[in-house]
């Protein structure tokens, strides 16, 4: 092979890997029945294509290659080690005898295999923080040091957390399959909310010094566009359009000098009309489905907010009721919180600080930062300045992140210059 083919061959490799390395990894784990072993069978086989697709020639098929390769360099390895253990040398029988079909021919297909590592990552039997680590690590591929760092982890106790995460799944036989059709309902249920937890995470930071988290909100999306692909469930479709709704307005909501912009004070030129497109055709979809439930309700909020051409023209009213199905759907301080707020733009401000009021008083959020924040602006706009200062200062006490701190002090100082 001359060299500029064989310098296409060696980007072809490197192409795959970005596009189909999750793909490939999902089949291998299958195959395999270990997380470590399939990882390192992954990579592995891709070194071998670097190695042998410049000199032999693209595959009519890369992915297979790359599954079967990786099946053969796992059988290797563990006949290697069984010098060292003689159980594994069965393993290796076993896994060789169980596989040798080809590992794309059995009629799940493999981008079910994607669908049963996420079932997987994300089954009940682990802890909450253990499924969004080892969804960001096996799912979407992102490095042990780039997940530690997005949640202000450290390294080795996040990398303690997937070892954990593994050995749970090992120990417990978890099985690396897609549930039944009656237990579907439920347990997409756990893996729609570690899509939000990433989501959130990245939409809006719960510390640091940044307010908002680009890559892990992008990589939410990604999860929720391939659980839409793969399993249209209609809560799947909605929380898909709720993260695009949310995500129009990223480049809005901070200032050029990285400060917090209330959605009110946006400028909405900035928010991207192709997310809000899509988001709301969406949102309609998972509306029509008449199976829809909490997410898509969010949804829904979220693109009465986004249609709005002004903040002065939002339907507060559709919100409001919106928020009073949600309730009834699912019942939560945090949404009493949000449904108090928009109250408060419908009807008046001692509307929405009763609410609150009430709220804080059954001691749900009483270490909230964003309810006491919204009691503080409600007592301001009432002309209370003592309160709405006590307000502020209990939120600032509790919030985490740079720019909501930076912005409660802002909103402090104005109240001190207000009263001179």
């Amino acid at each position: 092979m001359n060299e500029s083919a064989a310098g296409l061959a060696r980007d072809a490799a490197e192409a795959s890997y970005r596009a189909d390395s999750r793909r490939v990894l999902a089949t291998l784990i299958r195959l395999l029945g270990d997380f470590d072993l399939a990882e390192e069978a992954l990579h592995d086989a891709y070194a071998a294509a670097v190695e042998r697709w410049p000199r032999d020639g693209i595959p009519a098929n890369p992915r297979a290659w790359l599954v079967s390769t990786g099946r053969f360099k796992a059988v290797d390895t563990l006949r290697r080690r069984a010098r060292f253990d003689a159980r594994l040398a069965q393993v290796a029988v076993e896994i060789d005898a169980a596989t040798s079909e080809s590992p794309e021919s059995d009629g799940d297909g493999v981008e079910d295999d994607r669908l049963r590592l996420i079932f997987t990552c994300c089954h009940p039997a682990l802890s909450p923080d253990a499924r969004v680590a080892l969804t960001l690590r096996e799912v979407c591929g992102l490095t042990t040091e780039e997940i530690a760092r997005a949640f202000l982890t450290a390294a080795p106790t996040l990398a303690q957390r997937i070892v954990r995460a593994k050995a749970k799944i090992r120990d417990a036989r978890i099985p690396y399959q897609i549930p039944s059709r009656e237990d579907v309902p439920h347990r997409i249920e756990a893996v729609l909310h570690v899509v939000y937890l990433v989501f959130n995470e990245g939409y809006s930071a719960s510390s640091g010094p940044s307010h908002t988290r680009a890559d892990l909100s992008g990589e939410a999306i990604r999860l929720g566009r391939l659980l839409v692909e793969l399993l249209p469930d209609p809560e799947a479709v909605g929380l898909l359009a709720l993260m695009l709704l949310h995500e129009s307005r990223r480049a809005a909501r901070t200032s050029v000098d990285g400060e917090l912009v209330l959605m009110g004070e946006q400028d909405r030129s900035l928010w991207n009309g192709e997310r809000i497109a899509e988001g709301i055709a969406l949102v309609e979809r998972a509306l029509q489905s008449r199976r829809f439930g909490p997410y898509t309700l969010q949804a829904a909020i979220a693109a009465v907010h986004a249609e709005a051409p002004t903040a002065a023209e939002t339907d507060w009213a559709q919100i409001v009721g919106l928020y009073d199905v949600l309730l009834r759907a699912d019942p939560s301080p945090v949404v009493e919180l949000n449904r108090a707020a928009a109250m408060a733009m419908r009807d008046g401000p001692a509307a929405g600080l009763m609410l609150i009021d009430a709220i804080l008083a059954g001691g749900s959020l009483l270490d909230y930062h964003l309810a006491h924040s919204a009691r503080a602006d409600l007592c301001r706009r009432l002309g209370r300045t003592a309160d709405a200062r006590a307000s502020y200062e209990r939120a600032l006490a509790l919030a985490q992140q740079e720019p909501e701190r930076r912005f409660l002090q802002r909103r402090i100082h104005q109240l001190d210059r207000d009263a001179v």
